[in-house]
């Protein structure tokens, strides 16, 4: 499947500040890792995590899909382009990855369980003049996510700093440095109309951004381990679990 079609599950048509479309958040597996971002998730420009514009446009609960958001409320559990199963199938794994029916359903309810409204998976947003022409509001988790919001590489601070294990996919298609979740990057793609080009609104380099956070602990005197796995995207304890088992048991029992 192209990208192209693989991010229509996400894309924005910002024609106006009410007409935003869509975005699928991703957030890393942890334990106690993280593979959250430097400083929130869209919006910012570089590996220090700069927002890209003062409003953090292009980040927050403007970017979600309604009818993704439309079909989690009424408990889709079809195959058709913006159900959450299609989603579960094409970006939260590296497709042709298929788990077995079983665990496919379970999965299907898990997300189902999603609450739609304005204190949680909301569409929450501001009007902006600056491109994609949305900023975060100030309700629910996809607006907690912003940059306007959220600085995690705050830890590096902390007074007493745990050990830190980032386990995470190669083909990773929600947290990367060429994420079809990020507005940046899709409108690199040609997917989302008006993107004023790479100087002005680049990808968000997320990779880059989390790395360089371990790097600061790890100079602050934190431990940080980072893992990688080949043919894997964002789901490593459904695509490798016996690897992703191995990996964090040794580090479990090593600290």
């Amino acid at each position: 499947m192209c990208r192209v079609r693989e991010a229509q599950t996400r894309m924005v048509r910002p024609e106006s500040p009410q007409s935003p479309g869509s975005k699928i958040k991703g957030r890393g597996t942890s334990a106690p890792l993280t593979a959250c971002l430097h400083i929130g998730f869209g919006g910012t420009r570089d590996a220090g995590g700069t927002p890209t514009w003062p409003d953090c446009a292009g980040s927050g609960g403007g970017l979600i899909n309604p009818e993704f958001a439309r079909r989690i409320a009424e408990g889709d559990r079809g195959s058709e382009q913006f159900s959450p199963r299609t989603a579960i199938k094409t970006l939260y794994v590296k497709p042709p990855l298929r788990v077995s029916p079983e665990r496919e359903e379970m999965l299907l309810s898990a997300l189902l369980t999603t609450k739609v409204n304005e204190g949680n998976y909301s569409r929450d947003m501001l009007p902006s003049a600056n491109w994609p022409l949305v900023a975060p509001g100030t309700l629910g988790v996809n607006n907690a996510l912003s940059p306007k919001y959220l600085n995690q590489g705050a830890l590096i601070d902390l007074a007493t700093k745990p050990p830190i294990l980032w386990v995470h996919g190669a083909d990773d298609q929600i947290v990367s440095d060429t994420s079809l979740s990020d507005i940046g990057f899709l409108g690199q793609l040609g997917a989302v109309p008006g993107w004023p080009g790479a100087d002005i609104y680049p990808p968000q380099p997320m990779k880059q951004q989390i790395r360089g956070v371990l790097e600061r602990y790890r100079a602050n005197g934190g431990e940080a381990q980072e893992i990688m796995f080949e043919e894997c995207g964002h789901s490593p304890h459904l695509e490798k679990p016996e690897d992703m088992l191995r990996v964090l048991t040794e580090f479990i029992d090593t600290h």
